[in-house]
């Protein structure tokens, strides 16, 4: 049995005292490897989700636990527990002056040792882990390219190799596709789980848009107002009907084809016959 990479346990999140929780989960875990996607309208609490995760919203109520330590707690904001969970970020949060191995280096710093982080070298092996994650994100002949020359589909490679990098327990990403035409934002997205799930490294992301959770996440979570109103680990596949509860209104049948489409490439691409 895998271990548990996330646990969410009756959890309200409040802006402010009095008011309705603008985030409200009974329960919702992350097995270790699992590669989670999280959709749902503007304002239906995605990104508050990711942030209780990261422990950067404390919760009114309930828990929320990564690799068995509450995000609230000491634990939490040690410098070992920091490292093993990395972020990949929708605005990239790069240093653009900076050639692409030393920003994929940054994913490192946890693992040097306190005086090597603050002056920033890194040892042999240090390079070769973040020579291989750039190897990874398809970046090998930019290694030594400044950042600021790069186009943003490249920087947000950038951005996931630095993650991996971090060899980290989990992934969090809030929408890392969101600012990327839909061929770079789909191919992002294969290069984000792929790479994640070679490693076995959980993945709980936020993502724009539906066809793309499908094609690339294990399972779909879609939220409304604060709740979980779709979960495809017990619910029937994101139809029409699905998407209407999550978004609150029928999608354009484009959407609703694309998803479907997505689906049956997933549903083949896990079928017996289908795997060499």
């Amino acid at each position: 049995m895998k271990r548990e990479a996330v646990r969410i346990s009756g959890l309200r999140v409040r802006y402010a005292p009095g008011e309705d929780p603008a985030l409200s989960i009974d329960a919702l875990s992350v097995a270790g490897g699992e590669r989670l996607a999280v959709i749902g309208p503007s304002g239906s609490g995605k990104t508050t989700l990711l942030r209780a995760v990261q422990g950067l919203v404390a919760p009114s109520e309930g828990s929320v636990t990564v690799d068995g330590a509450r995000t609230v707690s000491r634990a939490a904001r040690s410098r070992a527990f920091r490292r093993r969970h990395a972020a990949v970020f929708q605005e990239f949060q790069l240093v653009e002056r900076a050639s692409v191995l030393r920003n994929v280096l940054c994913g490192r710093l946890g693992h040097a040792p306190v005086m090597s982080s603050v002056l920033g070298r890194f040892g042999a092996d240090d390079r070769a882990v973040a020579l291989a994650a750039i190897e990874a994100t398809g970046l090998s002949e930019f290694a030594h390219r400044r950042v600021d020359t790069l186009s943003g589909g490249q920087r947000q490679r950038v951005a996931v190799a630095r993650a991996l990098a971090q060899a980290p327990d989990l992934i969090t990403a809030d929408e890392p596709v969101s600012n990327l035409d839909p061929v770079i934002a789909d191919d992002i997205l294969r290069t984000v789980m792929g790479s994640a799930g070679e490693r076995e490294i959980a993945v709980l992301a936020v993502v724009h848009h539906p066809s793309l959770a499908t094609a690339h996440a294990d399972r779909v979570v879609g939220l409304s107002e604060g709740r979980i109103v779709y979960d495809s680990a017990g619910d029937p596949p994101l139809d029409a009907s699905a998407l209407r509860r999550i978004y609150g209104r029928s999608l354009p049948p484009q959407i609703v084809q694309d998803v479907n489409a997505r689906e049956r490439g997933d549903e083949q691409r896990r079928s017996p016959r289908n795997v060499a």
